[in-house]
């Protein structure tokens, strides 16, 4: 082993422990690995940033754009309203939520696609009361699954193309990945759908067969100020604070005059009825820190807290939203924003004592009571996702049309051979923007920035594998151990070593190292390539045994309430299917 080589095995060993002790970004952790092989002279200071230049790049960051421009016309709407016809009957509903999130990540990013039918599968699981555990983990698999059908389906399968349009001179088209990655799409998502959640431990997916975890019905009380009432004159804040929080007035009714979600600077007069929700203990501690009286006993219900102005809004709290670690306590939506927080449930209980000082978790369920318009402005703020039935969205009916049309436009110019691929998906990015299907700022924001620079900075440090010969050292290692068993061995140790690469790192950076690594074995073996690019491109999208390996996996790991240990017991399963499948599938369809 040559100096340069040493140099390059520990920059990649240093970074792969790195991306597995999760401590740092694997942006910074990619970027930083850049530096240090330029730097130490491995890869020339010309081609330290052609990462960002690469197709690969481009088409990965323009699929994101068109992924929020589908979303955007409302496309997923649609699926929605497809899939309501199968609430009522849990398996169908699972089997419905996993085939659509496969689909949808087939044409668009599969990360998105799990970030828009989250909020579905979480209201059908609460709604129909079972947990969602049985739900969310089968979503997670679906999206990667779905992935791995066509070209644009996930970022690996944009790498593996474009490596091999750089050697073989034509990268391969938008549904040669279907014939193999199809079919292994549909048979796991019928294992996980109807077979895998099985597999969860009976403690995660046991049913909560009580109500609604945000029904409030029986925390909802109208306390009276009489005359001369101490509280009397002051403001709405200050006596919640007399309960500590842990009472909420939402509503005040003074005369004929009917008030939801008071602001909290109102004032309070004797001969007020305060609508009050709260556990029997906050409404203890609140009775016996001030002289308010029950009201005469009579049913409230969520109607009573709202009206033509006021609504009640239930929403996740999304992995990248501003209010996780904080507590209700410390957000002030009243102050801020005019709104209510009336309960939180954490997969699928609602929390019951202390919520004030309960730190908020990414998969929260947030009950809110407040105006409409101040809750949108919420919910866009807060990063909050809406929990709640949404009509389909086709107000704009040309927008759908539009960005279908743009979208199956570049897909024929790609099938046809007219453009590459990055070129199609950045002229329809432009043609998308033009006619103002997404936003100027979109363009931007719909970007995964921390991917784009996992990309630019781990393809030069691939480079630097292969000008020093680190890749011929790994193919003559990976020979080594297959010894005389042939080819076959080979493409099946290349896709589990991929796989087991993929649960611990991200999937982006495991296509960039594996694929230079498939053409060097092919070369030695002197067989086609094809098949063993492939097999990099399915192990690749095989992150199932850890919730780190692929960010659908990482989404649902607090609002399923899983441990870190559950993955694998679907997941391995479903990787040793996949193997035993996929090898004979591509043997057949790409020989060698």
């Amino acid at each position: 082993m040559t100096l340069e080589q040493g140099i390059v095995f520990a920059v990649l060993a240093l970074a792969l422990a790195m991306f597995i002790w999760g401590r740092f970004r694997y942006d910074l952790i990619a970027l930083l690995a850049l530096l240090v092989v330029v730097l130490t002279g491995v890869l020339p200071a010309d081609q330290a940033f052609a990462g960002f230049a690469h197709p690969a790049v481009i088409t990965v960051a323009a699929v994101l754009v068109i992924s929020r421009a589908l979303q955007n016309a409302g496309i997923v709407d649609v699926v929605i309203r497809l899939l309501s016809p199968l609430r009522g009957r849990m398996i169908l509903q699972l089997v419905g939520q996993t085939v659509a999130v496969a689909v949808l990540s087939a044409f668009m990013n599969n990360i998105g696609a799990m970030a828009l039918m989250l909020p579905v599968a979480l209201r059908n699981a609460y709604r129909e009361g079972y947990s969602p555990a049985i739900a969310l983990m089968p979503l997670a698999f679906g999206s990667i699954l779905g992935g791995m059908s066509t070209l644009i389906g996930t970022p690996p399968n944009i790498i593996i193309s474009t490596f091999r349009a750089e050697s073989l001179g034509e990268g391969f088209s938008m549904f040669a990945f279907a014939p193999v990655g199809g079919t292994v799409a549909l048979l796991g998502v019928l294992f996980v759908a109807l077979v895998g959640w099985r597999l969860i431990p009976a403690e995660r997916v046991q049913a909560d067969t009580g109500d609604s975890p945000l029904d409030i019905s029986d925390y909802i009380t109208e306390l009276r100020v009489p005359e001369d009432s101490k509280v009397a004159g002051r403001s709405i804040d200050e006596i919640e604070k007399l309960a500590d929080d842990e009472a909420v007035i939402v509503g005040l009714v003074r005369g004929k005059s009917r008030r939801l979600a008071p602001r909290g600077h109102s004032e309070v007069r004797a001969g007020d009825l305060l609508v009050v929700e709260a556990d029997p203990e906050g409404l203890k501690e609140l009775i016996g820190a001030t002289d308010l009286e029950l009201e005469e006993a009579r049913e409230l219900e969520h109607g009573d807290l709202r009206s033509d102005e006021v609504v009640m809004f239930e929403a996740i709290v999304g992995a990248a939203s501003a209010l996780v670690g904080k507590s209700p306590a410390t957000i002030r939506l009243r102050d801020r924003h005019g709104l209510n927080l009336l309960a939180v449930a954490r997969q699928g209980r609602r929390i019951q004592r202390r919520l004030s000082h309960t730190r908020l978790r990414s998969g929260d369920v947030l009950l809110l009571q407040g105006g409409e318009e101040r809750m949108k402005e919420a919910l866009s703020e807060f990063g909050l996702l809406p929990l709640a039935e949404r009509d389909v969205n086709i107000g704009r009916p040309q927008h759908l049309l539009l960005a279908s049309g743009i979208f199956v436009a570049a897909i024929v110019t790609v099938v046809s051979g007219l453009l590459p691929v990055h070129i199609a998906f950045a002229t329809a990015v432009a043609a998308l923007a033009l006619f103002s299907v997404v936003r100027r700022d979109e363009l931007y924001t719909a970007i995964d920035w921390p991917v784009i620079v996992l990309l630019g900075a781990m393809i030069p440090v691939g480079t630097a594998l292969e000008l020093t010969g680190g890749t011929a050292l790994l193919a003559d290692g990976l020979l080594a151990l297959t010894g005389d068993f042939g080819p076959v061995w080979v493409i099946v140790l290349l896709m589990v070593v991929t796989m087991m690469l993929s649960d611990v790192i991200n999937n982006n950076a495991t296509a960039v190292l594996m694929a230079p690594l498939a053409f060097d074995l092919a070369g030695r073996l002197e067989v086609n390539a094809d098949p063993l690019l492939m097999a990099v491109a399915i192990g690749a999208s095989c992150a199932f045994l850890t919730p780190i390996g692929h960010q659908s996996n990482t989404l649902v790991f607090e609002p399923g309430g899983y441990r870190f240990g559950d993955y694998w017991r679907m997941g391995l399963p479903l990787e040793i299917m996949i193997v035993i499948v996929s090898v004979p599938l591509l043997l057949l369809i790409f020989p060698l």
